[in-house]
């Protein structure tokens, strides 16, 4: 059974920073990459950024420059600093897994919400 337990989450004002981590448990998983989705009230869920274990990162154009994620290949943990933070960044934000041979992410966390005031 693979979990992902995230942590980080807050309320934080505009202009402002916070660092969201996960971490992938389960006896025998060994991801091949991790990311972030993340959803606001009332809109679709989006991608935010995602990395590879074997690879670089990739971010949702609004995000890029803003937000860095990386991993601890080690703990298969993957973490998000987010700075710069603006209202229309306010979301539940979920963590994600693909395991090895998946072409799609299988593997999503509970969520932790980002709240950024004006």
């Amino acid at each position: 059974q693979v979990q992902l337990v995230e942590s980080g989450g807050g309320l934080v004002q505009a202009g402002g920073s916070l660092r969201l981590s996960c971490a992938a448990s389960g006896r025998t998983f060994s991801p091949v990459a991790m990311g972030w989705f993340r959803q606001a009230p009332g809109k679709e869920r989006e991608f935010v950024a995602a990395i590879r274990w074997s690879g670089g990162p990739e971010y949702e154009d609004s995000v890029k420059g803003r937000f860095t994620i990386s991993r601890d290949l080690r703990r298969n943990t993957v973490f998000l600093q987010m700075d710069s933070l603006q209202p229309e960044d306010t979301a539940i934000y979920l963590c994600v897994a693909k395991g090895y041979g998946s072409t799609s992410w299988n593997y999503w966390g509970q969520g932790t919400q980002v709240t950024v005031s004006s």
